[in-house]
């Protein structure tokens, strides 16, 4: 049986959903796959780091994480100085990079991969930044070194987006794409539909967990631009970051916006576009009404939809119900079986 020593940088709610899901599919890891997995390395922005050659247990990081303590007494080997040093320190094999995602350069979290890289592991992330802004570098360096620089779950958590390209989708070409991909707006605009006003919907989606304590990223368009240059520069070859992308957010819709969509028999979305054109690319996010006989139309709550423009299939659609941490952990834990077998 192949051990494979796991490092995660990153422990809030998807790392710690992630060592759940591993030891609950460990049997299936070990008996179809043919590979244990063992949590060597947990470095973290507040919670300290833990480094142990043998196996961390992970129920206990868990434990310490959701009491607000450090993982410092989980470890048997000195404290490193930072990061950067616990990558390059922790010997393992298959670093998960899920540190927090800044729209604007995507660091640190880029350079935390390109460290995994060139330190032979493989690389894989739920964060955006790194594919948006760092995309074409990264994956040259992965080549490289011939180790995987995967992240499934950086646009709709868990739903099968590069690898449904990367593998059942051979000589396709990608015309263009239209969805909602931010779930916080998408819900935060069903709620005023039901005649909540903005601060009370925004306030209604904090207590939920929905949305960040900071809502600004959702509510000015930058993480549905993000997905969209994630999307675009993976699926059509670009190198859009989320500031080239023509954005608007959620903040103009007023109550009376809201009203007057629903009496047309029209309802609010948050779209994300993407064209190919003579020009280039188009990108643009902005809030749209959208028809009844949309796909669009229908997405409620915390639900994402994408639709596909391609050669050879005109509208190939993926919906994604109201996902959950579970959500995003399975893309992660599916990036890692595909990068051991190489898939």
């Amino acid at each position: 049986m192949k051990e494979v020593k796991l490092a995660l940088v990153g422990f809030g709610n998807v790392g710690k959903a992630l060592v759940n899901l591993i030891e609950s599919k460990r049997p299936v890891l070990r008996e179809q796959f043919g590979f244990d997995p063992k949590v060597i390395g947990i470095a973290t922005g507040r919670h300290g780091m833990a480094l142990n050659p043998h196996g961390i247990d992970v129920q206990k990081a868990v434990a310490l994480s959701e009491s607000g303590k450090r993982l410092d007494s989980l470890s048997t080997m000195p404290q490193p100085d930072s990061i950067l040093e616990f990558i390059q320190n922790c010997q393992a094999d298959v670093l998960f990079e899920n540190s927090p995602v800044n729209h604007h350069t995507g660091q640190p979290a880029a350079d935390h991969i390109k460290a995994a890289l060139q330190a032979g592991m493989h690389a894989i992330t739920a964060n955006k930044g790194p594919v948006a802004h760092a995309y074409q570098e990264l994956m040259a360096l992965a080549e490289k070194r011939q180790r995987r620089f995967l992240f499934e779950s950086a646009v709709m958590d868990g739903a099968p987006i590069f690898s449904l390209f990367r593998g059942a989708l051979p000589a396709i070409e990608l015309k263009g794409f239209y969805g909602v991909l931010n779930s916080c707006t998408n819900l935060l605009i069903e709620l005023m539909e039901a005649g909540k006003d903005f601060e009370d919907a925004v306030d209604y989606s904090k207590s939920i967990g929905i949305a960040e304590t900071d809502p600004s990223a959702d509510i000015d368009g930058w993480d549905s631009a993000i997905k969209l240059c994630v999307l675009c520069n993976v699926l059509m070859g670009t190198q859009i970051t989320p500031d080239q992308v023509d954005r608007t957010g959620i903040h103009g819709l007023s109550p009376e916006n809201i009203r007057e969509a629903l009496q047309d028999g029209k309802r609010w979305k948050l779209v994300c576009s993407a064209q190919r054109t003579p020009q280039g690319v188009q990108t643009r996010v902005a809030p749209q009404r959208v028809k009844p006989d949309s796909p669009l139309y229908s997405i409620n709550g915390t639900s994402s939809f994408v639709q596909f423009e391609l050669d050879t299939l005109p509208g190939l659609g993926i919906l994604e119900s109201n996902p959950a941490p579970q959500t995003t952990a399975y893309g992660l834990l599916a990036d890692l079986i595909n990068a051991l077998r190489g898939a």
